[in-house]
C-alpha cells in the first residue's frame, strides 16, 4: 500500500466495492471496513464499540451496520452507536478517490 504526503493510503480500486458493499482493509494495526453506500465510500474501525465483535459481517440496513453479536447499530457515515447495547461511537476515516484509487486517511 502507498501512503500519501498528507496520510492517505491507497485501500482499493473504484468499482472493487460493489454499491451496498464492504471491503476489509488492514493498514497497520488497524482493520478498517470500507463501504460503498448510496454512491459515496465511507470507512469505519471493523471493531464494535460495545464487545470488539465485527462490523464488516453485520447486516447493512440503509447507511447502518448492525453487529452480528449483539445487535448493537452504528451509522456509517458519522460513525455514531445508534442503539444498546453499544454507546461509545466507532472510529471514522476520511475516503477520496483519486482517479481510479480509493483512499482512506489514516489518523497519526
Amino acid at each position: 500500500m502507498s501512503t500519501t504526503a498528507d496520510g492517505f493510503v491507497t485501500v482499493a480500486r473504484v468499482g472493487e466495492i460493489p454499491e451496498g458493499g464492504v471491503k476489509l482493509v488492514r493498514v497497520d494495526d488497524q482493520t478498517i471496513a470500507v463501504f460503498h453506500i448510496d454512491g459515496e465510500y465511507h470507512a469505519i474501525d471493523d471493531i464494535c464499540t460495545h464487545d470488539g465483535g465485527p462490523l464488516a459481517e453485520g447486516e447493512v440496513e440503509g447507511d447502518q451496520v448492525i453487529c452480528p453479536r449483539h445487535g448493537a447499530r452504528f451509522s456509517i457515515k458519522s460513525g455514531a452507536a445508534l442503539t444498546f447495547p453499544a454507546i461509545t461511537p466507532v472510529q471514522t476515516y476520511p475516503v477520496r478517490v483519486d482517479g481510479e484509487d480509493l483512499l482512506v486517511g489514516i489518523a497519526d
